[in-house]
This record gives structure tokens, C-alpha cells and sequence, in this order.
């Protein structure tokens, strides 16, 4: 057991990180929801049924949307693209890189496959966020839509269709509103590294590096 967490410690405490925020969310939430609910005339949800509820689902998924959208753009703008200086770019000229230090132990079978399935492995990661985002991006829309009929519904309104409420103001808002701040935060992280240190972090150069080093 102790072995296991030390060779997962970084996983299990972000994955404790995610969970016991997203407890709160939903307990949080439920609260909230129900006030509304019953502000507006209508009557409150059980737990189980805040759960499925179009309010919970937006609010996660808005959210996580914004998150693989950020981590899949990055992945693939730092194959090409540089900052001078920065800890999170590749190193300017081709012969500042070194030779990728592989661990020993067996190679990964599309590697071994090759043709088309190496082809796709070579790529996984960023394919892994864009199906990621994608899933996201639905449920943010299907949560939201149905947080909009029940809005209506307790307001005695007729209900939108999925698609007009696709190029409503009030989804793009909601989308917008998380994609720039995810944005903000990789270029902080991209130009601070620059300057600032963090001592013993993969993330950054180390302590005595020069400020013009471009990579870790």
C-alpha cells in the first residue's frame, strides 16, 4: 500500500481535490436550486433527482468544457509554437533539445502495431481532450437548454427548441465566460515561468537557471 501511493500520490490527492469540491457543489447546489424553485412558485427537488437536474449538469459541465478545451489547445499549440524564456515551450533551435530519455521497460503496442494505429497513438493525447471537450461541450448544452425550460415552464412561457436556444446569448455567455479565464491562466503560466521560480517543480526552470533558458 505504501508503495502504491507513492507511485500515485500526485493522482490520488488532485483526484481528492476534484471530489470533495464537486460534493460541495452539489450540496451547495441543491440548496440553492431548491430556494429558486421555491421562490418562483414551484416545488423543490430530492437529491437524487438534483443530480439529473439541467442546473447541476450545466454548472459541471460548463465548467469541465472549458477545462479540456485549455489542456487540448495547449497540448497541441506547444508542438509548434515557442516563448523564449518560458519553462512551458519546447527550446527555440532543434539542437538546444536533447534526445527524449525513454524508461526502460516494454513498448507500447500501437508503437510496436505501427501503421495507422501508431499513427492515432502518436496523437492520443490531444484526441483524448478533443473527445473530452466534445462530451463536455454537449452535456453543457443539453443541462443548460433544460435548466432554461424549467425556468420557463415556472414562468408559464413556451418552451425553447434545442437549436434556437443553441445561438441564444445566454449559452455562448455561459461558454465564453470560463474559456477566456482557462486562457488567462496558461498564458500567466507560460510568461511567469520566465522570471519566477518554484523549486522542485517539473513546471518550472530550475532556481539558478537563466531567464533567456527556454524548457525546463
Amino acid at each position: 500500500m505504501r508503495e502504491f501511493l507513492r507511485n500515485n500520490g500526485l493522482s490520488l490527492v488532485l483526484l481528492a481535490c476534484l471530489l470533495v469540491p464537486l460534493v460541495g457543489q452539489v450540496l451547495t447546489g441543491h440548496k440553492v436550486y431548491n430556494e429558486e424553485l421555491v421562490r418562483e412558485g414551484g416545488a423543490p427537488l430530492t437529491l437524487a433527482a438534483y443530480l439529473t437536474s439541467g442546473h447541476l449538469v450545466s454548472s459541471v459541465f460548463e465548467n469541465w468544457e472549458s477545462e479540456f478545451l485549455q489542456m487540448g489547445m495547449y497540448v497541441l499549440l506547444t508542438v509548434s509554437l515557442r516563448q523564449r524564456g518560458s519553462a512551458e515551450s519546447r527550446p527555440m533551435e532543434p539542437p538546444e533539445e536533447d534526445e527524449p530519455t525513454v524508461d526502460p521497460g516494454p513498448t507500447p503496442w500501437p508503437v510496436r502495431a505501427g501503421g495507422i494505429w501508431r499513427t492515432l497513438y502518436g496523437h492520443s493525447l490531444a484526441i483524448a481532450f478533443g473527445l473530452m471537450f466534445a462530451m463536455s461541450f454537449v452535456l453543457h448544452l443539453s443541462g443548460s437548454w433544460r435548466r432554461e425550460l424549467a425556468e420557463r415552464a415556472l414562468r408559464g412561457e413556451a418552451p425553447i427548441p434545442l437549436m434556437d436556444y443553441l445561438t441564444e446569448s445566454q449559452f455562448w455567455f455561459e461558454s465564453f465566460q470560463n474559456w477566456q479565464s482557462e486562457f488567462l491562466a496558461v498564458l500567466a503560466l507560460v510568461l511567469l515561468s520566465i522570471w519566477l521560480r518554484q523549486d522542485g517543480s517539473p513546471q518550472s526552470k530550475p532556481v539558478e537557471a537563466p531567464h533567456s533558458q527556454t524548457g525546463t
